[in-house]
């Protein structure tokens, strides 16, 4: 295989394994999301297996809103041939209109702020610091994967729709730079750097030592999704230490899922919980990411 044929299947692969990975964390985590630690080993001992349940009263293998939010963005950049913030603000109120199983506050205070009034940034709001924006933002990642500047510049606009703080800002850069060079390089490396200058520059989001708070406060996900990610090289690993710690535990599970997959790449994902998730869902995020990665290519480029 001639050398461009195998980087590109390597990034194809890692961008899979991202995707896939997002939705298998949201799967497994949804199960025991606002248990404590205690709750869950009481009940689960460790919890390990995609059974569906928790408080949403999943399917097994059915997912919330850190992955139907994805699709819904990454739907509007691929119907667009590209990045139009309308169509993504679009997307969300028709994803909301829907009826999703779950959505957070914040999401929903600025999906129907633009459904009343069109407007694409919220306002300051010193509530807003949820992980909302970055639990969504793969699809911006995926379609931006040679353009560092690019990326920035998308992922905090589609962060804007709803989560206007700068918390949520630090974590949507840091965690899609990561993913970013993960998925185009394979560059697990430079992920260290990327954390070290995010708590650098914002030292609340220091996790070592590890705080051991898993709420949906973004510093609070960003610290347990970092503490997993780089403490565990296995994908099993690091997401089963994720959703263990309870509290918002699909979303620290969809974040660390995203950047273990891509480290790891689809093949290399645990059989037991891909055959686990919905197949249509499994479907629709190989379509999707394979027309995102075509997005992402300059054009004249094969």
């Amino acid at each position: 295989m001639p050398d461009a044929a195998r980087e590109a299947a390597g990034r194809a692969d890692r961008a899979l394994g991202a995707y896939l990975g997002l939705a298998i964390g949201d799967a497994l985590g949804a199960t025991v999301e606002f248990m404590t630690p205690t709750e869950i080993a009481r009940r689960y001992g460790v919890h390990r297996d995609i059974v569906g349940g928790g408080w949403l009263r999943l399917a097994p293998g059915h997912v919330t809103d850190d992955t139907t939010m994805s699709l819904a963005l990454g739907d509007a950049i691929v119907r667009c041939g590209g990045w139009q913030l309308p169509a993504i603000a679009a997307s969300f109120g028709a994803w909301l209109r829907a009826g999703p199983i779950d959505c957070g506050n914040t999401c929903r205070r600025g999906i129907r702020r633009y459904l009343a009034d069109g407007s694409l940034t919220a306002p300051p709001n010193d509530g807003d610091a949820g992980n909302g924006a970055a639990m969504r933002n793969l699809p911006v990642v995926l379609a931006s994967l040679d353009d560092a500047g690019t990326l920035a510049e998308r992922a905090l606009a589609q962060a804007r729709l709803t989560h206007n703080h700068p918390q949520s800002d630090a974590a949507v850069l840091a965690l899609g730079e990561m993913a970013r060079r993960l998925v185009a390089d394979g560059d697990a490396v430079g992920c260290a750097g990327i954390a070290a200058r995010l708590v650098a520059d914002h030292p609340a989001f220091r996790f070592d030592p590890y705080p051991g708070r898993a709420s949906g406060y973004v510093v609070d996900t960003v610290q347990t999704v970092l503490h997993c990610f780089f403490r565990h090289a296995r994908f099993e690993d690091a997401l089963v230490a994720a959703v263990n710690r309870g509290d918002d535990a699909d979303t620290n599970g969809a974040l660390v899922g995203m950047l273990a997959g891509a480290r790891c790449g689809a093949e290399a994902l645990p059989r037991r919980w891909l055959d686990r998730i919905d197949q249509v869902l499994v479907r629709a995020i190989t379509a999707q990411t394979s027309a995102l990665l075509a997005l992402s290519r300059p054009q004249g480029a094969s």
